[in-house]
């Protein structure tokens, strides 16, 4: 097993159902990663201590999921020079289907850049922090996996259209349990 290079952390385990997905991909993409709950208001000390051992130790890159308030790709960004992806989350007791952690993770301060991908997208986060490391030329087998991918999402697209078109758009509808 190689050493992780993309730190994935959460708020909350309940958050684990849409952050394993970054995780998967990562690995997908033959990037090692490691997943942790932590959070930026009920261990602050922890993240920042995480952080900080991960960035010595050689990750690339860190991926935080988190609602309600979302400060943890924020906390996080503020203690390292990594970049730093934020996956806003729903937060199913705010009832305002996670734009209000959208607008927490996207709204940092001057000089603590997240980048932020969309409301529960915690894919393409991986997928973006595959494409950040593969910009090393030490990663240039990630570049190729991550083209790979691509071109495998593209063949899938185009099979999917074949099969609507040879069914009909009713009958695949039924087929695919739509209807």
């Amino acid at each position: 097993m190689t050493k992780p290079l993309v730190g994935i952390l959460m708020g909350s385990d309940s958050d684990l159902a849409v952050m394993q997905d970054a995780a998967k991909v990562l690995t997908e993409l033959g990037v090692e990663s490691k997943v942790h709950t932590l959070s930026a208001h009920r261990t602050p000390e922890a993240v920042v201590e995480y952080v900080t051992k991960s960035e010595a130790t050689g990750y690339k890159a860190f991926i935080c999921g988190a609602g309600g308030a979302a400060h943890l790709a924020g906390v996080v960004a503020a203690h390292t020079a990594l970049p730093v992806i934020g996956v806003p989350m729903m937060a199913a007791k705010m009832g305002a289907a996670g734009v209000d952690s959208l607008f927490s993770t996207v709204q940092m301060p001057p000089g603590i850049p997240v980048a932020t991908v969309g409301i529960g997208s915690a894919r393409n986060a991986g997928i973006l922090a595959a494409q950040i490391i593969a910009t090393g030329s030490e990663h240039s087998n990630i570049l190729e996996n991550v083209r790979m991918f691509k071109k495998k999402m593209a063949k899938d697209i185009v099979a999917k259209d074949t099969e609507l078109q040879e069914k009909g758009f009713k009958k695949y509808l039924e087929d695919k349990g739509l209807i």
